[in-house]
């Protein structure tokens, strides 16, 4: 399998921002001279076409990169092509990059890696000078590198390397053919489940952060605005804005993946074949719900999520497939009767039956799935809550294992369940 690790960089602030010059002023050489031959004679320009035109150029300056760096800059103006033509098959109004680029990500290809021990080296022009990375522990075992990309995070102002390695790995087989449905939520990040078992995967952590960090980033704008610009104040309020933004984006990060494995930890326990997971692309397309609701759908990084279960699930051989989730949160799973909820707790008007507003989401996108439409499968008796990251209850039990049993059998109100 191939996988992407991200070590800190520990280059020179001056070299490496000379590296990533160097390539965006090939991207941006390249570029000029398409959109130059296809203004002035109506010719587009094929990729070899414009890399040898482009190589002629150049040929008297002094090189700063590799032969196949250079070429991966090159050609990454037609990468942006392919994938535009490949938008507007499918009806997106894409354009075709035009614009030029001062700095670009630094590209490596195998030919210009050589592997001594554990130090991994990168190969430049010829009278420049390599650069060493020492492999942490985790990559010694791999089989190879394939790749190795020098990035630059704007949100935390440092450089990263990403090496793009594969471990010689294979997907494992499926731990089953059970069908598993994945019900992915703003506020608990996933219910995932079959028809016996839901499972919450609650995560309030992830909400407060995101919360939080739209707070400070408007108490900061809100002093920025008060800062004349490009003063010592105001480089330094700009410099704290950018530090926060990339510790938020670290702190997500391994929020969400550590969701994510908590899903497909339950879908192997469930012994899944498919897991099928609620499709919310277009949840905020065109939303007016108020302020603060678009803010909650805007922060909500399902997209995220549903990439990393998808790589993670396929690892442990798990299928995903996507699902509509039309009216699956509003249909009662007992008798079928439509009854849009109020809160967390969904209660029907026609059965009185009564569960959780999420687990009635993802046993109905499994029946959606099952049978083309919500209604057709009864909601699971056993309903346990998981909390793959909180600081408050580290101390306790991951699985806390509650079975809410009388509730969901008998569809009686809570207090009536209760005796009261």
């Amino acid at each position: 399998m191939i996988r992407t690790h991200i070590l800190p960089c520990h280059l020179p602030r001056e070299e490496a921002d000379a590296l990533n010059l160097e390539s965006g002023r090939i991207y941006s050489q390249v570029l000029v001279t398409h959109w130059r031959a296809y203004r002035n004679n109506r010719h587009w320009l094929s990729q070899y076409g414009a890399m040898g035109l482009n190589d002629w150029y150049n040929q008297e300056s002094p090189r700063k990169l590799h032969a196949h760096t250079t070429d991966a800059a090159q050609q990454g103006f037609y990468k942006a092509c392919t994938t535009t033509r490949a938008l507007r098959k499918e009806g997106i109004d894409a354009k075709y990059p035009y614009h030029r680029q001062r700095f670009r990500t630094t590209i490596w290809k195998t030919s210009a890696l050589k592997r001594s021990g554990v130090i991994l080296t990168l190969s430049n022009a010829r009278g420049s000078s390599k650069i060493d990375i020492a492999l942490p522990e985790s990559l010694r075992s791999c089989l190879r590198i394939l790749e190795v990309r020098l990035v630059f995070e704007k949100r935390s102002r440092k450089y990263f390397w990403h090496l793009v390695a594969e471990d010689g790995q294979k997907p494992k087989d499926p731990p089953g053919d059970n069908l598993v449905s994945v019900d992915l939520g703003e506020i608990h990040p996933a219910v995932v489940g079959d028809e016996v078992e839901s499972v919450l995967i609650t995560c309030r952590e992830l909400r407060h952060e995101k919360q939080g960090h739209a707070k400070r980033l408007a108490s900061l704008k809100s002093a920025l605005s008060r800062k004349e610009k490009n003063s010592n104040r105001y480089r330094k309020l700009i410099r704290t804005q950018s530090r926060l933004k990339g510790q938020h984006l670290r702190v997500v990060r391994d929020m969400e993946h550590k969701i994510s494995r908590a899903i497909v930890d339950v879908a192997v326990e469930r012994q899944a074949g498919t897991l099928v997971v609620g499709d919310v692309r277009d949840i905020a397309d065109k939303v007016a719900l108020g302020k603060k609701t678009n803010q909650k759908i805007s922060q909500w990084s399902h997209g995220k999520i549903r990439s990393y279960l998808t790589y993670k699930a396929e690892a442990e051989g798990i299928q995903v497939e996507l699902q509509d989730e039309a009216y699956t949160t509003q249909t009662c799973p007992q008798c079928g009767h439509r009854h849009k909820p109020r809160g967390r707790v969904y209660r029907c008007p026609a059965c009185r039956f009564q569960s959780h507003r999420d687990v009635v989401g993802q046993i109905n996108i499994l029946s959606a799935f099952k049978y083309g439409e919500p209604g057709k499968i009864p909601a699971p008796q056993i309903i346990k809550h998981r909390i793959p990251h909180n600081l408050r209850v580290m101390r306790r039990c991951r699985d806390a294992g509650q079975v809410d049993i009388l509730p969901v059998a008998r569809g009686l109100p809570l207090r009536e369940a209760a005796g009261l």
